[in-house]
């Protein structure tokens, strides 16, 4: 069976608050069930490796 993940266990995974995920432009989710998006974590893991680091805004 696959797992996706919520957007809270998003938050949870890489380390800050579900209100702090919601204002993030998020990856594509891997799957929609109804209107709950859903990520596999190896899709928020490369993302995430991705996203510029505290201090990195555009340099």
């Amino acid at each position: 069976m696959i797992r996706y993940l919520t957007s809270a266990e998003l938050a949870e995974r890489i380390g800050v608050a579900p209100d702090t995920v919601r204002r993030y432009k998020l990856p594509e989710p891997d799957a929609m069930i109804g209107r709950t998006r859903g990520w596999l974590p190896e899709t928020v893991d490369a993302w995430n490796a991705g996203r510029p680091g505290r201090g990195n805004w555009g340099s």
